[in-house]
């Protein structure tokens, strides 16, 4: 038996400008990034209509034991509310990704007195870094995910 493919309609996939792009599409954009990473490390993911004890979405990993409750973020960041819950901070980066935990580096970030005495964490018990700097960096190493290069697929004959 041969398998005709008939294109019923063109589909043109174009490139999309994340900048252009509003909060929520920008929320399920990185989502989606962070899911085709994660995958590469064993994990697959689900992602959480509501906030679950402060997550965005659950990563389950192949080994059927370690599974994370991930808040997702754009960038580096750090809130009161997350502490105590066991929660990991994940967000993209042009190579890759960050996942974290957050009370664990969050100690580290206060012991070097980076956030104390800031608007930002002392009265609204948050704070972000808009840019990460070398000792940011350097902190964050051990918690970085990189992209695995693409699968070529192999040609696929008697089409």
């Amino acid at each position: 038996m041969h398998c005709h493919y008939h294109p019923t309609m063109q589909v043109i996939l174009k490139r999309i400008d994340y900048k252009s792009l509003n909060g929520r599409q920008k929320e399920n954009y990185n989502f989606q990034k962070v899911s085709g990473v994660l995958a590469d490390y064993g994990y697959s993911t689900l992602r959480l209509t509501d906030d679950w004890q402060g997550a965005d979405f659950v990563a389950q990993h192949c080994d059927g034991v370690s599974f994370l409750r991930v808040q997702l973020k754009g960038r580096l960041a750090f809130n009161k509310k997350y502490q105590g819950k066991d929660l990991w901070i994940c967000f993209p980066v042009d190579n890759g990704l960050y996942l974290f935990p957050h009370d664990e580096v969050l100690n580290l970030i206060l012991n070097d007195g980076r956030l104390q005495g800031t608007l930002s964490w002392d009265q609204k018990g948050n704070y972000h870094f808009p840019t990460l700097s070398g000792e940011l960096k350097y902190i964050l190493k051990p918690y970085f995910l990189s992209h695995s290069p693409p699968v070529v697929p192999e040609t696929v004959t008697g089409l």
